[in-house]
């Protein structure tokens, strides 16, 4: 067995993190947390 085809065989690795990429959800309200922010921020008068 070569060193390939040993590392081939072993399944993968899991991290932790996500199985799939964000979802459209996910991005809505990543999204809407930017636009509030950015919206308090102005108000505030910091920019």
């Amino acid at each position: 067995m070569t060193a390939t085809s040993a590392t081939a065989a072993r399944p993968k690795a899991r991290t932790g993190g996500p199985e799939d990429g964000p979802n459209v959800l996910e991005h809505l309200a990543g999204w809407t947390l930017v636009v509030v922010l950015a919206m308090l921020v102005s108000q505030i008068g910091l920019l």
